[in-house]
């Protein structure tokens, strides 16, 4: 597969001349896009003269028509070269805008290629009619092959998260994201289908059958209809894939969310319920729908279920059906489980035929129907009527609100809000129904998908409901609640993937210290986010009061579901409020807006490029939680079928607070059980202890922890692509290779342009590009490419200790040969562009491959020496075996022989006998000792285990305890800050009291000078005639000039206000001239931002198209500098060559001349042979003749040819045993040479390693040496006796000639002298024989040296070997004692943080029971783990006596081993048997082995003791500590239960006082009134006054007005002594309080003088005022109006008394006049 690739790759690479051509033209004519309402289009800039057209404008030519415009430069973008336009990877586009991406989409969409690569990312456009590109043929294409090497496919995302499983071992996840209706679910069921068929599973239990039934399953039971989409899912999901250590499937399940549970009793219009329903009603065979009381169908139902209509539809459901039991099937759903399943389906659909009354009592409105549903559920119409409407709404509040009321709020809980009908009970119900057949329904499917194998990591694929937009679909309704729960899950899905794109890795070149310079990155969806779940500061205090603080919309549905008047009108001015821009402001970043229609408003998704309006009627009731719902589990738990209660009893027992809201938690493996703790962790902790039963939070809660778990892995993302908005309404999709219509194949452009915008692609894209998004690690990236690299490798060895890791990956890099603009170097990793790192690895695997064919090509070559080598053994050994038998037939007549042969097997089996029955006995004592170690080992084992397991339960029960401690100390800092708002309240209510009260006492003073200034009058008026007219006239004088003044004030002000309209006026149209002004500055800037974003983007194209021009030209570079190399190496190899012919025909023609001399040689010894032979024939003729004349002696002829002949036979044995000492040296020299080389070899390759021991194998090579030096002598010797036998041989040749010739004269002394010569031959021959053998026998114990000089090093290696595995152990357990630390440290911390709150808690009272409860189990756990510690303590001494007898071994071995080591050396000094050498080491060995795993054991229990120790410690002080914060706590309570006390009281006194206050200002403000209807009756009896003057005088006597005198005077002298007593008494006086001293001291001088005045009166009998007029009328003009009006603490009494002592002296005053008249 690779090197089809890559040989397309190559041959795709070279262009031809045309395409050259074509490419230059197009770069010499400058292509841009004119961008459009409707699209884009293919335009050529014309080029002008300058300053022709107006800045800004630029001239470009349509392509399609020719047509020439003038457009602006903002709307045009640089189009790419015709080869970008099927580009595989959207960031290699040479100028990448919105355009160039969205036409390179539609080439690819229009030729069927529907994935793109966008980056890391993934874009799928989503085809009409499926294409048959998901085949199991594809899928093999894709296995094991790497990103780079593939084409764009959604099998691609699923191999590269595969293989980064595999190779990192950490978690993964695919996330798809989209529209609703762009495919999510159609490739998540591609990604599990290829994972699960490449991977693999143990026993193929996990096969594509069984996930093609899990998701039919799912499509019946989670899928329904929409108006975007026939078969949209209705719920979001987790695929969750563990796989194994070898990488194959070992368990799988799927966790479910966000249901959309209300469908199936009410949905938008034209909107289907859930598949399930029309499957079973349509599928359902004879027996089934009589079970069912499906026989007949309700003419209507209450929750719109009704049987489909059309023939066609009914067909295409009873196949879903049947096909859905068959999916059943496969996942192992019993027959019995089926049956309950399709009852609950059935009891709903009976409900909805059942209905409700809408008015009076609730209950059904047709119990026929009612009586059905109970029937199929199991329980009596009783029982079901009474769980569906037999409840009290007051009930439902205590249920939703658990929050502490006040003793005022406990009496409005149970009107608030609308009652709840009975229809709304009924649909409660068979929502609750429908909500735990879904939970059991996927824990079924997950009970089908568990395993019990182990896990290691786990892939996990990510599908929820896409964007809904009923607007998209031509659908005139508003949004619903579950659509806006869908979109927000989309929204923070996007959210993450702007944060892993933009904000992880701008945050990492920050910590790396990397300037990168980028565009503004726009912000996140966090807007939109937070408009619906943003939680305030005092999210954990449950109060009804409404805050100003901004809150999402989650939070403020369920205030105001609690609120007694809250309704949704209260819900959209609250939310606009804290979200909607202000009157007057631009809309700017705010993204929700008002609608006009009621109830309706418009939220901004994707970056406010998808605006949906959303319809809120009827929202809070999704936040008002309904006992029915509550009462459907317990129905079913209690239900009379035991096929439906078993399944519901048995999930009865763990259900917790997920419940209803994450289904799927269940799991059997390892990785299973930590997701769903992860999962009820999120409800657990924070805010979600406290809000996890309110049904707006859980919709937050659900999302939080599938953002969660995603967070924990390495994500990879897939943007669906809607392409066009009339795909919504088109049929359901039919899977199959159908062609494409061409006229399906199109794409909405302006809906293409709003997705990409709203998924920031483009914005990725770029960073992508200008970035460095591959980067590792200095010790990783070095490791891994350092097999590029094999001269830095031989340079600095193998076993090189690199200090600096940066130094060393510079070094690499530059040995590379890397463009410097392709990396970075940071502080801790070093940083790659896009495909730098591709190539690297690309590098590597081709080195590799190399590596391998070198290795393997050694291997072979070794292999085949040894194959050689043995066959030369088994050669020797059969000479030797020929030789043996040659002897044998000698010797096997002996009867010595025969008598050893019958004895030795005797004594043989004597000894075996012996030694079999020794190793016997070591044997069964090895078996002994190997039970006792096994036995040991497995106690160890189950001790260790049962540690480790209570280490994880202490460690899970201590992370319960820190989240309880992080809930509490949440709950403690809301109750704080309520505390410390409410004594703020205090605060501002008692400086209110304060004001108050000086108000009043400031109001009494004014209602004291009122009666001051009435008494003055009264005292005026009593002057004479003559001084009243001069008062009418001065005062009619002050009348005129208050009404001139009043007009000339008039005037004034009306001149005054027509200047300030004036300048109002010209301010206006100054402030609207600068706003016009701001507002254009703000467009030119605008443009300008536009402006300088795209030039920059240019800018950063054309940067990136110059570094990989320059990158292409370092590569050419290199590329000719390896040539012109190569070329001088060719050009070398040339010479040489040339050389070696040269000298190649020298030698030819040397060896001609050679080849010429011999042949001319070889005549002559041809006719030597001749010569010879002629003498031959001579002497052969002589022979015949003298054997003729020597017949005489024939017997003793006869007998010297006999002796002749034994000669000759002796002289042949000795040239075999010759030869076969030829052949020995031959070999010896062969081994020598063997040998040496082998040394030679050993000694380069091993040379580092062998340091310490190069003495020693020199001392062996020497005498090796030494050894062959005396073998060469002793050949040499042999050979020196050959040559003499030789030369003997010749002499006896020409002796037995000399003899034949003086055979007649029978020479008896020459007989003698042969046969001395013959055995001294003999004896020669015999020792050179003695001689061999030994040489023989020494060769093999050089062999055995040198075998047990290797098993020497391996043990050596082996020992080294495995002190390094010791000191990385003993690393980790420090590390592991250093995680322990900064565990307690982070403990001691939180306890601390603790203890700091829990001072300032307030109202715990009630959990004061439950720390009890948990300090007695904290008790019981003290104390079993005190027990658990005393048998600890036990096996530890036990152990400790092992380890003493371990040690004892130990010495007892270190003896042996020091007695073998003297008699290995003796052995090696005597060269004996080696094999008891060897077997001596191995048991060595072994026995060293034993004591490090002893060793090991013993570390290993002795770091447990100390960890039990301090988790034992930690516990006691844990429990102290408790135990004193517990007591802390009570007595801090006691206290803050004192001042709440005090509190009260002061705030009840608070009360009262303001009460009266409020009581005496009101009497205050009557007594005001009153006064002044007296004054205005005062006024009319003043005037009748003067016209009775006359009359009256006579009738008033002196005593009486004296009387009057001092009694009203001696009640005004009691009021300013009273002020001065409580003015003692009061502190600090004000400005108030000064001012009423002075009308106290105006008072008091009055007082004084009229004492003056009543004295003289009294005296002289005359009635004079002792002030004079001017005096009382600037007295009376001073005081105000405001102080008139401030008259109190004056009944009607005190009213009366006052007008008859007005009148008494207003009588004096008249007869005093007439008297002085």
């Amino acid at each position: 597969m690779d090197v089809r690739m890559g040989f397309f790759l190559h041959f795709s690479s070279v262009k031809t001349e045309e395409q050259i051509a074509a490419e230059q033209a197009w770069y010499g004519s400058e292509k841009v896009w004119l961008v459009h309402k409707d699209g884009f289009s293919l335009a050529t800039v014309v080029k002008t003269e300058a300053g022709s057209l107006p800045e800004g404008k630029v001239k470009i030519k349509l392509e399609h028509d020719g047509t020439v415009l003038d457009v602006d430069e903002d709307d045009v973008e640089k189009a790419n070269p015709p080869s970008f336009d099927r580009c595989e990877d959207l960031a290699a586009l040479l100028y990448l805008n919105e355009s160039s991406v969205m036409h390179s989409l539609r080439q690819r969409y229009g030729g069927n290629l529907i994935h793109t690569h966008a980056g890391p990312n993934m874009v799928i456009v989503n085809p009409i009619s499926a294409p048959s590109m998901y085949s199991e043929k594809v899928m093999h294409m894709f296995k094991g092959c790497r990103r780079e090497d593939t084409a764009p496919h959604i099998y691609a995302v699923a191999q590269s998260a595969y293989r980064n499983l595999l190779t990192t071992r950490q978690d993964q996840s695919i996330v798809l994201l989209g529209k609703s209706g762009s495919g999510k679910t159609t490739n998540c069921q591609h990604l599990v289908q290829y994972l699960v068929s490449i991977a693999g599973s143990t026993g193929k239990i996990f096969t594509a059958e069984k996930w093609q039934a899990v998701y039919t399953i799912l499509e019946a039971f989670g899928n329904s209809a929409t108006s975007m989409n026939n078969n949209a899912s209705r719920f979001s999901q987790i695929v969750s894939l563990d796989f194994d250590q070898a990488g194959q499937v070992a368990s799988a399940s799927i966790q479910t969310m966000l249901l959309e549970k209300l469908r199936v009793v009410k949905r938008p219009e034209t909107e289907s319920t859930f598949n399930v329903f029309y499957y079973m009603m349509a599928g359902a065979d004879s027996t089934l729908r009589t079970e069912l009381h499906f026989n007949h169908f309700a003419e209507n139902s209450a929750f719109g279920i009704v049987p489909q209509s059309k023939p066609e539809d009914k067909q295409k459901a009873s196949q879903q059906f049947t096909k859905l039991q068959a999916a059943m099937k496969v996942l192992g759903i019993s027959s019995d489980e089926q049956k309950a399943l399709w009852l609950i389906l059935g009891a709903i659909y009976h409900l909805g035929a059942a209905g409700a009354t809408k008015a009076g009592r609730k209950q059904f409105a047709r119990h026929e129907w009612a009586q059905k549903a109970a029937y199929l559920l199991g329980c009596t119409l009783e029982e079901l009527s009474s769980a569906i409407f037999k409840h009290q709404p007051k009930g439902t509040l205590q249920r939703s609100t658990s929050f502490r009321q006040g003793p005022d709020d406990a009496g409005t809980g149970d009107n608030s809000g609308p009652k709840i009908t009975a229809l709304e009970c009924l649909e409660a119900m068979a929502a609750g129904l429908y909500s735990e057949l879904f939970t059991l329904v996927i824990s079924l499917v997950n009970r089908a998908l568990k395993s019990s194998q182990h896990s290691l990591c786990s892939l996990l694929i990510v599908d929820t409901p896409g964007f809904q937009n009923p607007k998209l679909a031509k659908r005139e309704r508003g949004a619903t609640f579950e659509e806006l729960c869908h979109n927000y899950a989309q929204e923070r899905l996007q959210t993450l993937f702007h944060e892993r794109t933009f904000v992880q890795e701008l945050e990492r070149y920050k910590e790396e210290n990397i300037e990168l310079a980028l565009d503004d990155i726009e912000s996140s969806t966090s807007l939109s986010v937070a408009a619906i779940d943003q939680a305030s500061s005092q999210a954990l205090v449950r109060t009804l009061a409404r805050t100003d603080e901004a809150r999402g919309l989650l939070w403020l549905m369920e205030e105001e579901a609690l609120q007694p008047g809250g309704s949704e009108e209260t819900l959209l001015e609250r939310l606009f409020s804290y979200y909607s821009p202000a009157d007057g402001e631009s809309k700017g970043p705010a993204l929700l807006l008002k609608s006009d229609k009621p109830h309706h408003f418009l939220l901004g998704h994707s970056h406010g490029t998808d605006w949906v309006e959303y319809d809120a009627g009827g929202w809070l009731s999704h936040a008002k939680q309904n006992p029915a719902s509550q009462n459907a589990a317990i129905l079913l738990q209690d239900s009379q079928k035991k096929n439906i209660s078993s399944l519901f009893m048995g999930r009865s027992g763990g259900a917790t607070v997920l419940s209803g809201s994450i289904a799927g938690l269940e799991g059997g493996s390892q990785l299973a059980l930590r997701r769903a703790t992860s999962m009820r962790k999120t409800f657990t902790t924070g805010v979600a202890a406290v809000k996890k039963k309110s049904l707006c939070i859980q919709v937050k809660l659900q999302v939080d922890a599938l953002m969660d778990t995603v967070r924990r892995s390495r994500v990879h993302f897939v943007h669906c692509l809607l392409p066009k908005a009339e795909t919504l309404s088109a049929d359901v999709k039919v899977p199959g290779g159908e062609s494409c219509d061409t006229g399906l194949m199109q794409l909405d452009v302006c809906l293409l342009r709003a997705q990409l915008r709203g998924s920031k692609l483009l914005d990725a894209l770029r960073i992508y590009r200008q970035g460095y998004p591959d980067h590792l690690v200095f010790s990783e990236f070095r490791r891994r490419f350092d097999v590029l690299t094999p001269h830095l490798t031989k340079k600095h060895g193998r076993n090189y200790i690199v200090t600096d890791e940066k130094r060393a990956v510079e070094e690499l890099l530059e040995s590379l040969e890397l463009e410097k603009s392709s990396y970075h170097m940071g502080l801790s990793r070093v940083f790659f562009r896009a495909g730098v790192l591709a190539k690297l690895e690309e590098n590597r695997d081709i080195q590799t491959r190399r590596n391998l064919t070198l290795f393997q090509a050694a291997c072979r070559g070794y292999l085949a020496r040894q194959a050689f080598k043995k066959r030369k053994i088994q050669d020797l050994a059969i000479r030797c075996i020929q030789k043996n038998i040659k002897k044998n037939r000698g010797v096997k007549g002996w009867p010595w022989w025969k008598l050893f042969t019958t004895v030795r097997p005797l004594i043989e089996v004597q000894l075996t006998e012996e030694q079999i029955r020794g190793k016997d006995e070591e044997i069964q004592l090895l078996k002994s000792k190997l039970e006792k170690v096994e036995k040991e080992r497995n106690e160890l084992r189950l001790n260790s285990d049962r540690l480790e397991s209570k280490i994880t339960e202490l460690s899970s029960e201590l992370a319960d305890e820190r989240n309880t401690g992080e809930s509490a100390s949440q709950l403690l800092e809301s109750e704080t800050s309520e505390r410390l708002r409410l004594e703020k309240d205090m605060k501002d209510l008692q400086a209110k009291f304060d004001a108050m009260k000086k108000q009043t006492e400031s109001m009494e003073m004014e209602v004291m000078e009122a009666r001051l200034i009435r008494a003055s009058e009264l005292n005026g008026e009593m002057d004479d005639d003559d001084t009243g007219g001069e008062w009418r006239l001065k005062y009619e004088r002050a009348i005129r000039e208050i009404e001139f003044t009043k007009k000339r004030l008039q005037q004034e002000f009306d001149d005054k206000l027509e200047v300030e309209q004036q300048n109002k006026r010209q301010l206006e149209r100054k402030l609207t001239d600068l706003q016009a002004d701001n507002e254009e500055v703000q467009r030119v800037a605008q443009q300008l931002k536009k402006k300088c974003q795209r030039l920059t983007a240019e800018l950063q194209d054309t940067k990136l198209h110059l570094e990989g021009q320059q990158s292409r030209n370092h590569d050419l570079e290199k590329k000719q500098r390896k040539f012109d190399s190569e070329q001088t190496q060719a050009q070398e190899e040339v010479q040489r060559e040339k050389s070696q012919r040269e000298k190649l025909s020298r030698e030819k023609d040397m060896l001609t001349g050679e080849v010429f001399s011999l042949r001319q040689q070889l005549e002559d010894k041809d006719l030597e042979i001749c010569a010879v032979n002629l003498k031959l024939e001579q002497m052969e003729a002589e022979l015949q003749d003298l054997n003729s004349q020597e017949s005489k002696d024939e017997a003793s002829l006869a007998k010297i040819k006999k002796q002749l002949r034994d000669l000759e036979a002796k002289v042949k044995d000795q040239e075999e045993e010759l030869d076969e000492q030829a052949g020995t040296i031959q070999m010896l020299e062969q081994a020598k040479l063997r040998l040496e080389m082998e040394m030679e070899r050993l000694r380069q390759t091993h040379s580092k390693e062998i340091e310490s021991k190069e003495d020693e194998v020199e001392e062996i090579r020497q005498s090796c040496s030494k050894k062959l030096k005396q073998m060469e002598v002793q050949l040499e010797e042999e050979y020196e006796d050959k040559q003499k036998v030789l030369r003997e041989k010749r002499d006896m040749e020409a002796k037995l000639m000399s003899a034949q010739d003086q055979v007649s004269h029978r020479d008896v002394e020459a007989e003698k002298r042969l046969r001395k010569d013959l055995k001294r031959t003999k004896a020669l021959l015999a020792d050179a024989q003695i001689m061999l053998d030994h040489l023989k026998n020494n060769a093999p114990s050089k062999r055995e040296i040198a075998q047990l000089k290797n098993q020497l090093e391996e043990s050596e290696f082996t020992c080294a070997a495995a002190v390094k595995a010791r000191k990385s152990m003993e690393v980790e357990i420090e590390d592991l004692h250093v995680q322990m630390d900064d565990i307690s440290k982070s403990k001691q911390a939180l306890e601390e943080q603790l203890s700091r709150l829990q001072r300032e808690k307030n109202d715990l009272q009630s959990r004061m029971e439950e720390d009890q409860e948990d300090m007695n189990e904290l008790m019981k756990k003290h104390k079993a783990a005190v027990a658990q510690s005393s048998q600890n303590l036990a096996q530890i001494s036990d152990l400790q006596a092992q380890l003493e007898e371990a040690m004892k071994e130990k010495q007892d071995v270190q003896e042996k081993l020091t007695a073998l080591q003297s008699q290995l050396e003796f052995q090696e000094q005597s060269m004996v048997d080696k094999s008891l050498v060897s077997r001596q080491e191995a048991k060595i060995r072994e026995l060293e082995t034993k004591l490090e795993f002893e060793k090991t054991q013993v570390k290993r229990l002795e770091s447990l003791v100390a960890r039990l120790k301090e988790n034992l410690e930690k516990l006691t002080e844990e429990r102290d500590q408790r135990s004193a914060s517990e007591n802390r706590e009570k007595e801090q309570n006691k206290r803050l239960l004192r001042q709440i006390r005090d509190i009260k009281e002061e705030m009840a006194e608070l009360a009262k006082k303001e009460a009266e206050a409020s009581r005496k200002k009101h009497e205050l403000e009557m007594d005001i009134e009153s006064l002044e209807a007296a004054n205005q009756s005062l006024q009319a009896d003043l005037k009748l006054a003067f016209k009775r003057i006359g009359d009256l005088q006579a009738a008033i006597e002196d005593e009486m007005e004296s009387d009057d005198n001092e009694d009203l005077i001696n009640s005004l002298q009691d009021m300013v002594t009273k002020y001065q007593k409580r003015k003692n008494k009061i502190e600090g006086a004000s400005d108030t309080d000064s001012e009423v001293e002075d009308r106290v001291d105006g008072v008091k001088s009055w007082l004084s003088k009229n004492k003056g005045s009543a004295k003289n009166l009294s005296d002289d009998g005359s009635l004079k005022s002792s002030s004079p007029p001017s005096s009382r009328r600037r007295f009376c003009l001073d005081r105000s109006d405001e102080e008139e009006e401030e008259e109190k603490e004056e009944g009607s009494t005190s009213r009366s008394t006052y007008r008859s002592r007005y009148k008494r002296s207003s009588y004096l005053n008249d007869s005093d006049g007439e008297t002085t008249a």
